[in-house]
């Protein structure tokens, strides 16, 4: 299991690129919504097993829209794979 000071590492890097996503006017907005919900739930106070949980849930939902970007669901993808790696 990873060790809480690396899963916060991780968590800093997750959130930038979420910020990128939020940020780029080319993600639909239903996405980049969904996005700022993930973070928003990620940056909460608590068990990190459910922040990235919640996460998880917001982001998997809007990753395979159909006018999403080529580029931005890959960056989703690898946000995806990122918390599943921290999830434990």
């Amino acid at each position: 299991m990873a060790d809480q000071k690396h899963i916060e590492e991780i968590i800093l890097q997750i959130t930038a690129r979420m910020d990128m996503l939020i940020n780029d006017t080319t993600v639909p907005k239903n996405v980049r919504t969904a996005v700022n919900e993930a973070k928003t739930k990620l940056n909460m106070k608590g068990d990190h097993v459910v922040r990235i949980s919640s996460a998880i849930y917001h982001i998997d939902g809007v990753s395979n829209d159909i006018n999403l970007p080529p580029q931005a669901r890959t960056v989703l993808w690898n946000i995806l794979s990122m918390l599943e790696s921290i999830k434990e």
